[in-house]
């Protein structure tokens, strides 16, 4: 049977993911990619860095999968999306790449705010910017490093500069296009979505468009050398990582809410006409005529995460290559049938109410324990997804709610979903979601599939489909409520909050 690769690169990880064309998995190699965090706010990586341990990861996946790479019939990638690849005139790095977590253009997003931009990008894009959207962190540039913003020859996002790395090819698909500069009516480029930002003159920087199916060219003989794969090796487009994700859980049908719970919270319906709302992006899907709807923030797990490396460092140490997570079920089970006081806003990264709100313990008393924080900590995750699930239930009808991303392999946390949402919620057995979604769109590419979404229905994924509890329901939907009102409230004070960082406010 052939075979297909799919590679997702993560904001700290990037995987090599081959696949069956029934859908199979057969071997999966990960790599981590170091982040450099030069100065605050800043979230950079570097780019020969990521092609390195990519290239790797392939090559460990092939020699895993116990086939030859002649098996593989087509290779596509996913990557985060958002954030910054560049090259210079000669098709060279230019500098490190920008990651989706920088928010060194937090400044500049302020001030657009406060000006016609938000509204003017809203109009004509779709959707307002970002601290990590490409047109932020490119104004961002113009003002502060004229020198590179010169010199930009090529605006890649990541999964493009992997493409290039494989074929030496430039260019793009429809759902990464969208991510600042297209008319959200067209689904092309815009030179008025440029003049909004002030970035008229990086038109012809931004890399040509195709069908995530397209074939974008074929692995080159350097690339065969460095990952193992055959030379000639057929390379599709790919899709962002978002999109692959819910193109990977089947997500890409009417009236399915794909909710991918991973550092970011990110909450997708696809839809055949578009709605503008400034509480989600509208972006293009795969295929022309189709959008992508995405209400996100960087607030779901990277919060259990961070608890995780904080507060239980011993436990980490005493697993044995044991799973941490089995470990602390039994804290968190306790602290489930039991009510608590304890409410928890995951907002340690990001929120949906911008850059300056913050993470908070509101009810802790002397008498909780760590299970009761870690129990406020998923419920915090969860009632931040609820948040952007409301939004995209009042602009579009849905029928089915579908989970994935790394807290989905917890059935306590999947059971939290459903009676947060009050909703059947529903997981496929395949982990590997955006990678999976990747290998469609080869799949695709050569002709092993009609089309991506043909080829998630062709291979009959299984799922399992939690029901929501009245009474759990009930409880959650009161926590919620509360939980909504003081995040209201705090609204006027974080803005303070920050300040107190700054130099001699605690002199």
């Amino acid at each position: 049977m052939p075979s297909l690769l799919g590679i997702d690169n993560g904001l700290t990880v990037t995987k090599a993911v081959i696949f069956d064309a029934d859908g199979t998995q057969l071997s999966v190699a990960r790599r981590r990619v170091p982040q450099s965090m030069p100065h605050a706010r800043w979230v950079e990586r570097d780019m020969s860095g990521l092609w390195q341990a990519t290239a790797d990861a392939i090559k460990e996946a092939i020699a895993l999968s116990g086939r030859p790479a002649e098996d593989i019939k087509a290779v596509a990638a996913t990557a985060h999306g958002d954030g910054l690849y560049l090259l210079d005139h000669d098709r060279q790095p230019l500098g490190p790449g920008i990651l989706s977590l920088d928010s060194r253009a937090g400044d500049i997003v302020e001030r657009w705010s406060a000006a016609t931009v938000f509204t003017d990008a809203l109009a004509t894009t779709g959707q307002t910017p970002h601290v990590s959207a490409p047109s932020a962190l490119l104004a961002w540039l113009k003002q502060n490093d004229p020198d590179r913003y010169g010199r930009i020859g090529h605006v890649l996002a990541c999964k493009d500069w992997l493409r290039f790395c494989l074929t030496g090819t430039i260019g793009t698909d429809r759902t990464e296009a969208s991510t600042s500069f297209t008319d959200f009516r067209t689904q092309a480029y815009a030179p008025e979505a440029l003049r909004i930002f002030g970035l008229e003159d990086l038109f012809n920087a931004l890399p040509p468009v195709a069908h995530s199916a397209d074939i974008a060219g074929q692995v080159t003989a350097d690339a065969a050398e460095k990952t193992g794969l055959r030379k000639g090796t057929p390379v599709a487009c790919g899709l962002h990582d978002v999109a692959a994700s819910a193109l990977g859980m089947g997500g890409h049908e009417d009236g399915v809410l794909a909710i991918v719970a991973g550092t970011y919270s990110i909450n997708e319906v696809v839809s055949s006409q578009p709605r503008v709302d400034r509480r989600w992006f509208c972006r293009n899907a795969i295929d022309a005529g189709r959008w992508n709807n995405m209400s996100i923030s960087p607030a779901s797990t990277a919060n259990y995460d961070w608890f995780l490396d904080t507060f239980c460092r011993a436990e980490q140490d005493r697993t044995d290559g044991g799973s941490l997570h089995e470990l602390l079920a039994g804290e968190i089970d306790a602290a489930l049938k039991k009510p608590s006081t304890i409410l928890f806003h995951p907002y340690l990264f990001g929120s949906p109410y911008g850059d300056l709100a913050s993470g908070s313990f509101v009810g802790l008393h002397g008498w909780h324990n760590r299970g009761d924080m870690l129990k406020a900590v998923l419920e915090g995750i969860v009632f931040n997804h609820r948040t952007h699930v409301e939004a995209l239930r009042d602009g579009f009808a849905v029928s089915e709610i579908r989970l994935t991303g790394g807290g989905s392999r917890n059935p306590a946390f999947v059971q939290m979903f459903a009676d947060v949402l009050n909703a059947p919620v529903t997981v496929t057995s395949t982990d590997e979601t955006a990678a999976l979604g990747a290998a469609l769109c080869a799949g695709a590419a050569v002709g092993l599939f009609k089309t991506p979404q043909e080829g998630a229905r062709q291979i009959g994924m299984t799922a399992r489909t939690y029901q929501p509890a009245p009474a759990s329901s009930a409880v959650f939907n009161e926590r919620f409520s509360l939980y909504c009102r003081i995040a209201e409230q705090m609204k006027s004070h974080w803005p303070d909050i920050e300040r107190l960082a700054r130099p001699g406010v605690n002199a």
